[in-house]
Formats: C-alpha cells, sequence, structure tokens
C-alpha cells in the first residue's frame, strides 16, 4: 500500500509539472486550512 501511494504521488506531481517540495508545501498548507476550519466549527 505505501509503495503504490508512493507511485501515485510521483505520478501525479509529474503530471502537474511540481517538485517534490512544491508538493509538500501544498500539502502543508491544505493541512493548515483544513484544520482551521475543522478548529472554526468544533469550537
Amino acid at each position: 500500500m505505501i509503495e503504490w501511494h508512493k507511485k501515485y504521488v510521483d505520478k501525479v506531481l509529474k503530471l502537474c509539472g511540481m517538485s517534490n517540495y512544491q508538493g509538500m508545501w501544498i500539502s502543508f498548507v491544505k493541512g493548515l486550512i483544513i484544520g482551521g476550519i475543522i478548529v472554526y466549527y468544533c469550537f
């Protein structure tokens, strides 16, 4: 499962023309946004 996920992520990043570094930043920002929405609606 982990190997499949790594291959899938690499395939998507190449398809979008992004580096691993850019993908990590996008994931970080997405986590902040989703976390902020959860905190806003739960508290």
